[in-house]
This record gives structure tokens, C-alpha cells and sequence, in this order.
């Protein structure tokens, strides 16, 4: 599945992902913002693309590469904690290299996954959940149609001692 928009593509992961998956995955600067503290092996990631062929209905989930105007992979997009039933999902997104941010990629990735998600899968309303200190992802997701609806206090442990999180909801 590709989603063609603008200047962008969202597609679905393949193997040769992998390497570039577990570098980006086990950079420590990228745990700050998702969530993740722990090295990820080769082998466990290998497992997780083959998985990502499930439907997003079975899996709850969906991770889509992100690649600029020249086919290259620059980030990733994924929905998550997809409750049909109440018509939302979670989003998340990382351009990795600091190269590749400020040039309106994710801000097209936002956009081309709000509209997938209205049109293909229903979704009412997308949720994102930002450290307040993401000052650039904060006013990422305020440009594309998010409202801060609430703050988490002191809800993230960093190095540096604890840190509000910004709860961000968009209605389709």
C-alpha cells in the first residue's frame, strides 16, 4: 500500500527497512519521543516487519515509512490503539534526520495519514501525546489542525527530572 500526497509517500515497511529501522530505533536521542528505552535487535525487528503485513482492524496498529520527494525513506508515521468501535486512534511520527525536519514533510505525512484515516478507515478523530518540552511537534501537529485539550503534569520521567505531556486531539 502506497499513499501518494504532494510530495510524499506513506508506504507499508519491508525487509530491507530493517537496517535502517534498528538505527533510527536504537539512537538514544530517539527514545525521548517514543517512549522507548530499551536496544531492539535485528531479529526482533526482522519479526515485527513481517508482522506489519496485519490489518490494522486485527492489529491495532499501523507503521508506514515515510519518504521524500526523491523515494527516500526520511521517517515514520504509525496509527495506534485503533478503537473502531469509538472511531479514534493514536498518531506518532518521526522524521530522523535533523536534515530532513523543517522542509514540511511531516506536516504532508499529518495530512496524508488524517485523510487516509477518515476515508479508508473511519476514524472520527486522531490523538497525540507530545512532551511539552517537543516544542517543534507540539506546533507541528497545532498547524495541522490539532487542539491542545489537556496537560498531563509531570507525566514523563527524562533525564533532567520530570516533564508535562500535551494531550492534542483533531476531529476529521
Amino acid at each position: 500500500m502506497n499513499i501518494e500526497y504532494k510530495t510524499i509517500t506513506l508506504r507499508a515497511l519491508e525487509p530491507e527497512d530493517v537496517d535502517l529501522l534498528y538505527a533510527w530505533e536504537n539512537d538514544p536521542e530517539s527514545w525521548q519521543v517514543s517512549n522507548v528505552h530499551a536496544l531492539l535487535s535485528k531479529y526482533n525487528l526482522a519479526r515485527y516487519v513481517e508482522a506489519s503485513h496485519r490489518d490494522i482492524w486485527e492489529s491495532k496498529e499501523m507503521r508506514l515509512m515515510i519518504e521524500n520527494a526523491d523515494k527516500k525513506p526520511v521517517g515514520t508515521i504509525e496509527l495506534f490503539d485503533f478503537d473502531p468501535y469509538h472511531s479514534r486512534a493514536g498518531v506518532g511520527i518521526m522524521i530522523y534526520n535533523k536534515k530532513e525536519r523543517r522542509k514540511g514533510i511531516a506536516g504532508l505525512a499529518l495530512d496524508a495519514i488524517s485523510l487516509y484515516a477518515r476515508n479508508e478507515l473511519g476514524i472520527f478523530q486522531l490523538y497525540a501525546n507530545v512532551a511539552d518540552s517537543n516544542k517543534a511537534s507540539v506546533s507541528l501537529f497545532r498547524k495541522s489542525g490539532f487542539e491542545v485539550n489537556g496537560v498531563k503534569k509531570k507525566w514523563l520521567r527524562t533525564p533532567h527530572g520530570r516533564e508535562d505531556e500535551i494531550f492534542l486531539q483533531k476531529e476529521l
